[in-house]
């Protein structure tokens, strides 16, 4: 073989070689897809992970409509001037809020490491002895923003004396008799013996005004029942539960006006349909007649009530309520799930002042009558 045809050979064959590799598909290997959002469910349904950490985040909330008329809100309705005569005359009572709720949590070395917060913007009108009865946005709260690490929390809650035993019933005016103050910066720590047994000790501040904000109206007291000293509010409660239901009691000293008060309760779950719950307050008024947790009149109060299931998306809702002072109400409610997420309450609401015309009355409701009767219709979207 001679030198010309080795290279015609070589040439030949590098030619055959080209032809047949332009002849494949071209394959780019396809890059790995990215996990922006991983789910979590440790802490239940609705975490996911923060990309890049080891945190779950949860991020929910509601939108609300509520529709009042009678002796709603403030129980003296919602008043307005008629703008062409100048007459007072009653008017709709009308609240639509968004509510924004975070949850996170993270397992450490020292124990489940938790936040929560909430906050609420509204928009509505006044419903009160103004004239001027006009809606407008009523601004922004800060009703929930705490850290809790293990059974120890610190923050913005509600007080103990009313989230640890539970609140009175699934009305919307669960205050009709006022069973304690909320809104107040907290130090508290829970502990789980097991076995149903649990406890709560709080170290509180109190709020600016002794304010029973969980309804729909705002009962106000005169006066600051936010501690004046370095001595905190504490309270202290126990709970046993059940699958028969549960009993518990919470006990708390108002250190500003070096008061006492305390509550017990008993649920029961009678059937898988029916739920029932009793609360029995008492309180000293040895310096002031209503306090931080104290704000019933006189020394005692009772609440009680329950909710029935008829269904799946329906259920009948009752809480009755009456103090020392003889102020007592009903609130009565059927509830009614559209869709997922989507709930229509119908409420009314009845509520008998027992001070009413009396010279030192401090009724909670600022009621301009003995007897107010009203009613209330809430759209909320839960997401």
């Amino acid at each position: 073989m001679n030198i010309k045809s080795l290279l015609l050979g070589s040439a030949a064959a590098l030619i055959a070689v080209s032809g047949a590799r332009a002849a494949d598909a071209v394959v780019v290997a396809e890059p790995e897809p990215a996990e922006y959002v991983k789910i979590c469910d440790v802490y239940g349904a609705g975490y996911f992970y923060i990309p890049g950490t080891e945190t779950c985040l949860r991020i929910g909330g509601y939108v609300r409509y509520d529709i009042g008329l009678g002796d709603v809100g403030s129980f003296d309705g919602a008043k307005t001037e008629d703008q062409r005569s100048g007459k007072d005359q009653s008017t709709w009572f009308k609240n639509t809020r968004f509510t924004l709720k975070t949850w996170t949590g993270q397992e450490t070395e020292l124990g489940t490491l938790k936040t929560y917060t909430e906050t609420r913007i509204n928009f509505g009108n006044h419903n009160n002895y103004s004239s001027d009865n006009y809606a407008e946005n009523k601004g922004i709260t800060l009703n929930f923003a705490w850290i809790q690490l293990g059974g120890l929390r610190v923050g913005k809650d509600e007080s103990a004396f009313n989230t640890f035993i539970g609140y009175a019933g699934n009305v919307i005016n669960d205050t009709l008799v006022p069973y304690g103050g909320f809104d107040t910066n907290v130090v508290q720590y829970y502990f789980d013996a097991g076995n149903g047994l649990s406890a709560v000790v709080s170290l509180e501040e109190g709020s600016g005004s002794a304010s029973a904000s969980h309804g729909i109206y705002q009962a106000s007291n005169s006066g600051n029942d936010s501690i004046d000293s370095y001595v905190p509010d504490v309270v202290g409660g126990v709970k046993y539960t059940q699958g028969w239901g549960a009993i518990s009691g919470v006990a708390a000293y108002d250190s500003t006006w070096d008061e006492y008060a305390g509550k017990v309760r008993l649920d029961v779950n009678a059937t898988s349909e029916l739920s029932l719950f009793i609360i029995g307050g008492w309180g000293s008024d040895k310096n002031i007649d209503r306090n931080f947790y104290k704000q019933w009149g006189g020394h005692w109060a009772v609440w009680g009530g329950g909710t029935y299931k008829f269904n799946e998306k329906t259920s009948f809702n009752l809480q009755a309520s009456v103090d020392g002072d003889k102020n007592y109400g009903v609130a009565a409610n059927i509830a009614y799930d559209v869709v997922p997420g989507l709930t229509v309450t119908a409420e009314v609401d009845y509520a008998h002042d027992g001070k009413f015309g009396d010279v030192d009355d401090r009724n909670w409701t600022n009621a301009d009558k003995k007897n107010s009767v009203g009613g209330i219709l809430r759209f909320q979207r839960s997401f």
